[in-house]
């Protein structure tokens, strides 16, 4: 077992000076101060960023602007055009983009490649084909003729104007490629704020972006702490945020837009998702499901599942071939393509869930497998398994967002739902059963945005995905997406 060689190109772009991205090329801060990026494999120090201030706000949304008027005028196909360049370049660049990403997330090998790079082209690609779809209607107003005259109307969808992306940390490049491309598609500019634990792979794909055509000021990127973020959104040149993070400070951010404006919103945040495994399902496959809805990316995925349900005649079963299953996962260097779970991404995160392990004790709860980090250099946790007393149990109500699974046992159907169902959030959900029918009646009575039918985690571009309640507000992917980055306007005319 052994880590793959750095690309020289890799090694060449951790070690330059990075600054912003403005206007098109890479500018220094106007701050003094830096921020620094951890390889949370290693522990080591990666790369040093710039901690961007009010100036650099400014230069930024001013550029973001600049680049609106031109990009709003261009033609639908030209700005399909240029992200299926975009997704070309990820693809011919996908080794050292990869690389980048793991080097600065810990994310295994294998997903960065699969799920940070290859998704990514694939979701530009399908949202290319939205540009030169956006339309609005033609309508017959119902206004009475006293003259002979006649009315006509229709209405237009016109971009919004100036987007601020804020992306989270757990998937830094598919995420912001998300809100790049529903912005550019409608004809918006976008100045994206991404973590300040995850900063690098961005500023590498916002160089791409110009080499496929985009012109200098449509996006941007400012790197720093959480008070970038606030002044974006509260900048009278901004006109909508796309946040995607916790709930607490998805409401924060949801409440700065309102105050600033009426800036609009689209959260899309977290919750405590439940998988909910019906009486029939075989053992095997519901530890396959298992691992598939908790342990991929080591949990750290807002629509992961937190809270798994299984049926108390089979709960023992279950548990004993998980704990085996776990047991057995190649644990080591993210950059080993043999490594299975790698670390958390950043030790802040590491020490939290430490937390999660000694509140799980004092409360008496049965830890089947893991509770504990382990003993070597980086962030990393030992998958967990938590067989809890009660549904009030804290960690079947806080999200832990990481490799934590907590176990219920459960009765009836009616429990189960009630059991899914309980608490404010409603991100996603999963059933696990051989009887469809029955699924398909429990179905609308789950309170999720997305409920997935023996599978769990995995998206698609052109099914709708958000969440419902405490959750969070709008909806990514589809045509919903069209709503949030457009104004409809209405036009009315006599003859």
């Amino acid at each position: 077992m052994s880590d793959i060689p750095l690309l020289p190109q890799v090694e060449a772009f951790l070690r330059r000076p990075h600054g912003l991205f403005i206007d098109g090329v890479n500018v220094r801060s106007h701050s003094s101060q830096t921020l620094a990026v951890t390889n949370p494999a290693t522990g080591q120090v990666i790369a040093q960023v710039a901690d961007a201030d009010l100036a650099d706000i400014d230069a930024a949304v001013d550029s973001a602007n600049r680049g609106f008027q031109l990009w709003s005028q261009a033609a639908p196909a030209t700005r399909g055009n240029v992200l299926l360049k975009l997704a070309d370049l990820l693809e011919r660049n996908r080794e050292e983009l990869a690389q980048i990403e793991t080097c600065q997330s810990g994310k295994i090998i294998q997903i960065s490649r699969a799920f940070e790079v290859d998704q990514a082209a694939h979701f530009l690609r399908y949202y290319a084909g939205w540009a030169t779809k956006l339309s609005g209607q033609t309508l017959t107003p119902s206004l009475p003729s006293f003259n002979g005259e006649r009315y006509t109307a229709f209405t237009l969808r016109e971009p919004v104007g100036v987007v601020v992306g804020i992306v989270p940390w757990n998937f830094s490049t598919m995420i912001a490629i998300w809100k790049l491309a529903s912005a550019l598609v409608t004809g918006c500019s976008i100045i994206i704020k991404p973590s300040e634990f995850t900063p690098l792979t961005l500023l590498r794909i916002a160089e791409l972006a110009i080499e496929a055509g985009l012109p200098a000021g449509v996006l941007n990127v400012l790197t720093g702490g959480g008070h970038v973020g606030k002044g974006l959104v509260e900048h009278p040149g901004t006109h909508k945020v796309s946040f995607t993070g916790s709930v607490p400070t998805g409401i924060a951010v949801g409440r700065s837009a309102m105050g600033a404006g009426l800036t609009r919103a689209t959260l899309e945040l977290g919750g405590k998702n439940a998988a909910g495994f019906l009486r029939d399902v075989d053992v095997d496959k519901a530890v396959d499901g298992i691992i598939e809805a908790g342990f991929l990316h080591s949990g750290q995925i807002c629509a992961a599942a937190e809270r798994f349900f299984v049926h108390r005649s089979q709960i023992d079963a279950v548990l004993e071939k998980l704990k085996l299953r776990l047991s057995r996962l190649n644990i080591g260097s993210p950059l080993d393509e043999h490594t299975e779970f790698g670390p958390v991404t950043h030790h802040q995160h590491q020490l939290k869930l430490l937390g999660y392990f000694t509140q799980a004790r004092a409360e008496n709860n049965t830890i089947i497998h893991g509770g504990t980090l382990i003993d070597r250099p980086g962030c990393y946790v030992e998958p967990t398994v938590i067989l809890a007393n009660s549904i009030n149990d804290t960690l079947l109500n806080e999200e832990t967002f990481g490799p934590i699974a907590t176990f219920l046992p459960y009765d009836s159907d009616e429990e189960l739902l009630a059991l899914m169902n309980n608490g404010p959030y409603g991100l996603s959900a999963s059933l696990w059963t051989n009887d469809l029918g029955k699924a398909l009646r429990m179905v609308p009575a789950i309170h999720a945005g997305t409920v997935w039918v023996n599978m769990h985690t995995l998206l698609d571009p052109a099914v709708p995905f958000g969440g419902s309640r405490s959750s969070g507000i709008g909806r990514e992917f589809g045509s919903a997406f069209i709503e949030d980055y457009t104004e409809l306007k209405s036009v009315m005319i006599r003859y």
